[in-house]
């Protein structure tokens, strides 16, 4: 887990904190050298359109619902029922890891996988997962004291790279990568990065924003990805 973390305050500040330094991804560093950042070029060209309202991890229970009285619209062609992620590929920069379920810890903020399994990435279990509608969301380390970590090179994704979540039911979800943004941890834009979505997409996140010993890491990486198929 990270080494500092903000109080929790309420449960709407938690819809910020989880990410800002409470999800424990490790703000240690590598002895001069710090992981890749994405580039201006790789952000969005314009701001994120919102949508739905959020299952994101920070406030589990806000899920999305249709309103009383209104019947709920049929999933978009393409996607699948619910079925739990176990591997992730990222072509691109090297991954291929499987995936463990994460849940909330006791103080309410995302847990990650072991230290000792900083080459695993995770998956928030009470979102939406790889293939269903909404913003499924992946968290894993960037580093740790001994050495990279399974989201290294995760800043190094570009436009259009390609993300595949291979799921229980044997079908793997296909995903385009949108946009890669960084944000200080001053500012995450939670809203932004959990809105509910009516097509099924992905949020990769981990530590970024350069490193100071002082500190650890200034922000956040978020990589947001669209299912393109299930095969």
């Amino acid at each position: 887990m990270g080494r500092r973390r903000s109080p929790l305050l309420t449960p709407m500040r938690l819809f910020g904190v989880m990410l800002l330094v409470g999800i424990g991804l490790l703000m240690h560093g590598l002895r001069g050298e710090t992981a890749p950042q994405p580039s201006a070029a790789q952000a969005f060209t314009v701001p994120a359109p919102s949508a739905a309202p959020s299952r994101g991890p920070a406030v589990p229970t806000l899920l999305a619902a249709p309103p009383p009285g209104r019947t709920a619209k049929p999933p978009p062609p393409g996607t699948r029922p619910r079925s739990v992620p176990v591997r992730l590929r990222i072509p691109a920069i090297g991954v291929d890891t499987p995936m463990m379920n994460l849940a909330l810890g006791k103080n309410g903020v995302l847990e990650v996988p072991p230290v000792d399994s900083a080459q695993l990435a995770g998956w928030y279990s009470r979102g939406p997962a790889p293939g269903e509608v909404g913003a499924a969301v992946v968290a894993g380390h960037v580093d740790t004291p001994t050495g990279r970590a399974v989201f290294y090179r995760l800043g190094a994704l570009t436009k259009g790279s390609a993300i595949q979540v291979t799921r229980l039911d044997g079908r793997t979800a296909h995903f385009t990568v949108d946009a890669v943004e960084v944000y200080p941890k001053h500012s995450f834009p939670s809203k932004k990065v959990y809105a509910g979505t009516t097509v099924p997409q992905l949020r990769v996140i981990t530590c970024g924003g350069g490193y100071t010993k002082r500190t650890g890491y200034l922000g956040n990486l978020v990589v947001y990805a669209t299912l393109k198929r299930i095969a």
